[in-house]
């Protein structure tokens, strides 16, 4: 479909929950959020269909994210579902990759495409400050069993703040080369005051060709990163959820102040 600046939008990411087993700093304020009950999350059913739907109005690629989808229980399942639905031509999964070695080899026999693993730092403390508390081996390990698991194109993905790990860019580039992976640094977001930057390494960022729109875990498809614009799938219907959404997609993006990051799936 076109949105009203001509851009193709066929592509949904779709937050399967708004829990995480880290607290990356750049994701979570450090106040916490208020996680939304069970009750509220939508059931994989409800995200088959909408995923359905999706297909028919001319998305074709989709990606899980969270919080950390793989925290969800029985996401595999999900997956399975949907790489079975006719149309659905990439289906990918955002991933901080510590619990890749219970679920890589299941994930790609489900028929998962894609991963992106996010990796910040390969210093171990620095990692453990950024996520607050997370172990840098659990990551590698991650990676490691994705790599034996026969995933290929696999990103990292690297957020990158000022002062703090913006030395560590040729690490990665030669650690990713290592491993045939793909890097991408992304600039540390700030949703409130609406700074964004292009990823380097990637189309995000670029607001002129951006091609998707967000579902998030309690049902609210969102047309923008950094837009407070949000419709209920639940109430107002999946398709013309859809249609409103993509109408509402703005030129470029200006700031959100409603959710916070782990709360949209980034």
């Amino acid at each position: 479909m076109l949105d009203q600046f001509n851009r193709e939008i066929y592509y949904l990411r779709i937050s399967v929950t708004d829990r995480c087993n880290l607290r990356c700093t750049y994701c979570m304020p450090k106040e916490g959020v208020k996680f939304k009950p069970h009750s509220e999350i939508l059931s994989y059913e409800e995200i088959e269909k909408i995923v359905r739907v999706a297909v028919k109005l001319g998305f074709y690629k989709f990606r899980l994210t969270g919080g950390e989808p793989l925290v969800r229980k029985n996401i595999v399942s999900l997956v399975e579902k949907l790489a079975k639905i006719n149309g659905v031509k990439t289906l990918a999964m955002t991933t901080n990759g510590l619990l890749l070695p219970m679920y890589a080899k299941d994930l790609k026999k489900a028929g998962l495409n894609r991963l992106n693993i996010s990796l910040d730092s390969l210093k171990a403390e620095r990692y453990k400050i950024i996520t607050c508390g997370g172990n840098l081996s659990d990551a590698l390990d991650g990676i490691k069993a994705s790599i034996v698991a026969g995933f290929s194109g696999t990103k990292l993905n690297a957020v990158i703040v000022d002062g703090f790990n913006d030395d560590e860019k040729d690490a990665l580039r030669s650690f990713s080369h290592e491993n045939n992976l793909k890097v991408r640094f992304v600039k540390k977001m700030d949703l409130k005051s609406g700074d964004f930057y292009g990823v380097e390494g990637g189309e995000g960022g670029n607001c002129c060709i951006c091609n998707r729109i967000r579902l998030t875990a309690d049902g609210k498809l969102r047309p923008c990163l950094f837009s407070d614009y949000e419709v209920d799938v639940r109430k107002e219907g999946i398709e013309q959820a859809f249609l409103k959404v993509i109408n509402h997609k703005p030129e470029k993006g200006y700031k959100s102040n409603n959710r916070e990051m782990i709360q949209i799936g980034g």
